[in-house]
């Protein structure tokens, strides 16, 4: 072997991985004693005990050994671990895991490079932002290098046309000859079929490096249930020193975000998690007078709100002591008139309310880390209490990256993204309904008026607004304070990006909440669902004045022979807004047809009688009805039938297998007919 080769290289990696797992194979079984998680726990051990046996790694075989024997009893044992057997599996736990994070890589020797055979040493968790940083500089500076094969298409599109122009002139003139003549039609054809395979090419690697470029900027990102493990082990240690028994929960773990904001938060509420199990969980004795479980919970969650990670720690312990903590401020001078401000004091005092000092609690530096942590941040903290039911601290930190897909949207000719983790649907609008929905400020979606503005009218706020078309389509967007619609001159698609904080001098407005790069390199921006929402509900003040509002809908008339279809329907056309009227047969159908003004007929075709080919037929004949719009639903699917519905008069067909809500309600909304 040379002597620069290192027999650990890939035994670290592994060992590392595994090494995670049983920290949290431990901590669960703790929570969750079985066999199962005993036998998930010996898997891993034995695995690692293997690989280090195979590297020499003596020490960490043995060690893997010793939590194998303690396990081992347990492989059918319901009841669990004792106590003391739980703190040994710990204990050796922390020591393979001090063994493996103290192997390090022999350095290679100076006057000789890695042979170029031998592959890089993975990397357990991450790359280093240093490789991303070149890597994305690298992807750019391949996008910047697009523009030139841009110009070269156009340019072959060009000589395309001229070569075209040139075949023409041949074709008329008496001089050319027929080779000259097929010869420049051979060029055009040429030059055409080249400028298409160029166009074509420059395409598909465009897409690639926007995907490339996307999957290396979410690299930057770090999941947040990676230190959802610390946090848990932080709650059993404390429970463990004051003898207590915590369920430890965690949510969240799928939202990433930048390690810079991983590592202090962890650090910080690495305290928090200890002062709840200390402070805040009663003993099992004072749990269970008070009527509660003698097990107390910490539950650990991350969630993204807008362009902001919260990280929240709740406990259902006995809350802030706020008495103590209100005697222990007036000690020290402070002024506390009320329980907030209390809770306020605790972030800025150095309050405690641990009448003794331990190893896990009672020297009032918790907090401070915290407090410490928001300012590092640029984050905020908040503090609820119910006495006797709990606690949550909440800290809610800026995000500098931020992965997500995002819909592409256009809007007076600029392309602009919205999360799509926001968005209930897409709706396309005809130019009256566009026109209806701007002049009342309201759309109909799901049987409630949304509030409604397009959105190049926000984008552009104080600015002239550029001319366009009219929304083709309305986004609805629900950012937790209801839905609302917003406008869009199209729909471009979706992609993944990563969300960055605007520039600090760059003009916003409050529907703006970052702003991403694409393919080229060139920013867009990213809307914030949370400013759409408030933009729109705070101008939700009804119908604008300066336009009168849209008449309603006539009346439906529903004609089927099946009973669940025509209560189907109606279920479906009275829960967005319309009025029904049902009818059992064509017969009957016609009756009411001409016995009450309808907006809309809404017919089966195989009934009995007089099918729905033949009443609509008879409703075009009829001049008093001829205007009312007919749609034919049925389980017929060829290409005949909807032909033959066409031309009796229907104005839309719609297949029962294939049948789509949204679309019955989108040709409803096209066609009927308003008072």
């Amino acid at each position: 072997m040379p002597e620069n080769r290192d027999p650990l290289r890939y035994f670290r990696v592994e060992a590392r991985e595994l090494v995670e797992q049983i920290s949290s194979g431990v901590l669960d079984l703790d929570q969750r004693p079985g066999p199962e998680p005993v036998a998930k726990l010996l898997r891993v051990a034995h695995t690692l005990k293997g690989a280090a046996r195979v590297v020499r790694q003596k020490e960490i075989a043995d060690r893997a050994h010793e939590f194998e024997e303690i396990l081992i009893p347990h492989r059918d044992d319901p009841a669990g671990l004792a106590a003391d057997q739980m703190r040994e599996l710990l204990r050796l736990n922390d020591e393979i895991s001090a063994q493996v994070a103290a192997l390090t890589r022999p350095a290679a020797p100076v006057e000789r490079k890695p042979e170029p055979e031998e592959p890089a040493e993975p990397v357990a968790h991450r790359a280093s932002s240093g490789d991303l940083d070149e890597l994305l500089d690298s992807i750019g500076e391949a996008s910047s290098r697009m523009a030139p094969l841009r110009a070269g298409c156009r340019t072959v599109e060009n000589l395309h046309r001229s070569a075209e122009v040139l075949a023409d002139q041949l074709r008329g003139g008496r001089a050319a000859t027929a080779v000259t003549r097929a010869s420049a039609q051979r060029l055009a054809g040429d030059l055409g079929a080249a400028g298409r395979r160029f166009i074509d090419a420059v395409d598909q690697i465009e897409r690639e490096l926007a995907e490339v470029r996307a999957k290396a900027e979410g690299l930057r990102l770090v999941p947040a249930g990676s230190i959802f493990t610390v946090l848990h082990r932080a709650a059993r240690d404390a429970a463990d020193a004051e003898d207590k028994r915590v369920r430890f929960t965690a949510h969240g773990a799928d939202v990433r975000m930048g390690s810079h904001l991983l590592g202090p938060v962890s650090a910080a509420f690495q305290h928090v998690v200890r002062n709840a199990v200390v402070h805040g969980l009663e003993p099992q004795a004072e749990r269970i007078a008070a009527g509660k479980a003698p097990e107390g919970s910490v539950t650990f969650e991350v969630e993204r709100d807008g362009r902001f990670a919260v990280f929240r720690c709740t406990d259902d312990g006995r809350g802030f002591d706020v008495a103590a903590l209100r005697a222990k401020a007036q000690a020290r001078g402070l002024l506390a008139a009320g329980e907030a401000e209390v809770l306020d004091l605790v972030l800025h005092g150095g309050l405690s309310t641990s009448e003794t000092v331990t190893e896990v609690a009672g020297r009032a530096i918790g907090m401070d880390v915290l407090r410490d942590v928001a300012a590092q941040l640029h984050g905020e903290v908040k503090i609820r209490s119910t006495p006797g039911a709990g606690a949550t601290v909440q800290l809610s930190v800026p995000l500098a990256l931020l992965s997500m897909t995002g819909l592409l949207v256009e809007a007076g000719g600029t392309v602009v993204s919205l999360p799509l983790d926001s968005v209930r649907a897409c709706v396309r609008l005809s130019v009256a309904e566009a026109a209806t929905a701007a002049a009342t400020g309201k759309l109909v979606f799901e049987g409630t008026a949304a509030p409604f503005r397009p959105l190049v009218e926000m984008l552009y706020t104080g600015r002239t607004v550029p001319d366009a078309a009219g929304p083709g389509a309305a986004v609805m967007v629900d950012a937790g304070q209801g839905v609302v619609a917003v406008g869009v001159d199209g729909l471009c698609g979706t992609h993944a990006l990563v969300a960055r904080p605007l520039p600090g001098l760059a003009p916003s407005t409050p529907v703006i909440g970052s702003v991403s790069l694409d393919a080229d390199g060139n920013p867009r921006l990213v809307l914030d669902p949370a400013g759409l929402a408030s933009a729109l509900l705070r101008d939700d003040s009804g119908p604008r004045a300066a336009s009168a509002p849209a008449a309603p809908p006539l009346p439906i008339l529903v004609v089927d022979d099946s009973l669940t279809t025509r209560m189907l329907e109606r279920s479906i056309l009275e829960s967005a807004g319309y009025q029904v009227d049902l009818a059992a047969s064509g017969e009957e159908g016609l009756d009411r047809a001409r016995s009450r003004r309808y907006g809309l007929f809404l017919t089966d075709i195989d009934m009995p009688g007089i099918d729905g080919f033949s009443f609509v037929e008879r409703t075009r004949a009829d001049p008093e009805l001829a205007g009312v719009p007919a749609i034919l639903v049925s389980s017929r699917a060829s290409a005949e039938d909807r032909d033959r519905g066409t031309a009796a008069g229907a104005s839309a067909y719609i297949v029962k297998g294939e049948f789509d809500q949204e679309e019955l309600l989108a040709h409803i909304r096209r066609l009927v007919v308003r008072a």
